[in-house]
């Protein structure tokens, strides 16, 4: 399916089956921010999930944020429960590599960290981002409340208008619910993988266009 031919998403009967339990754990703690990877979480924070493309550098730009409390990658978007790193970059699970953001709403706002997503990647290249191609590179907002999801809309309809202005095409970036795309973390090995391997690949760029102030209105 993913060579040799334009990448495409399977259908959830193409996807693999996946399996009832994971093959791995969690490491316990984030290695730059000292807190639990994985909840229940403490009480007043709030979940935010991204796709930017390769989950290393994503996960490393948003634990520099201030006001995030915690990061992990995973794999969301798709059908195949508890999905290996291989089976998602063959293309037949329906994943896109993800970022989970656990933050505190008194520290950093929703719109705030939409802005870091919309800046550190292109949102309008579809199955990839830059050398990276693929359906698990596509760009993706998984949202966790009617709330996050009306924001999530305006700031694309507002980028889209600064984007368009500055020559670039339209955006590709899927907004759905969260409680209907499941996130399942990556294995442990690819947890702040940048701050293990400080010289390792990293493949976040924006398009260099600024996502406008308060993003949630589309003036």
């Amino acid at each position: 399916m993913m060579f040799g031919r334009t990448p495409q998403l399977p259908t959830p009967e193409q996807a693999l089956k996946g399996r009832p339990t994971p093959e791995f754990d969690v490491p316990s703690r984030h290695t730059v921010l000292g807190n639990p990877l994985v909840g229940p979480y403490p009480d007043g924070l709030e979940i935010a999930d991204f796709g930017m493309g390769c989950f290393w550098g994503a996960e490393r730009t948003f634990w520099r944020t201030d006001g995030v409390w915690t990061t992990l990658v995973g794999y969301q978007g798709g059908y195949t429960e508890n999905p290996a790193y291989e089976e998602a970059c063959s293309g037949l699970t329906g994943h896109t590599e993800a970022v989970r953001v656990v933050f505190d709403p008194s520290a950093v706002s929703y719109e705030q960290l939409l802005k870091v997503f919309w800046e550190n990647h292109d949102p309008t290249q579809g199955f990839r981002q830059g050398n990276d191609v693929g359906t698990q590179y596509r760009s993706a907002i998984y949202t966790h409340s009617p709330a996050q999801a009306a924001a999530a809309e305006a700031s694309r309809e507002a980028y889209q208008k600064v984007l368009t202005y500055s020559g670039h095409s339209t955006i590709t970036t899927e907004i759905l619910p969260a409680d209907t795309r499941p996130f399942w973390p990556a294995e442990p090995y690819h947890q702040q993988y940048l701050d293990k391997n400080p010289g390792g690949y990293c493949g976040i760029g924006g398009t260099g266009v600024s996502c406008p102030i308060g993003v949630a209105k589309a003036n």
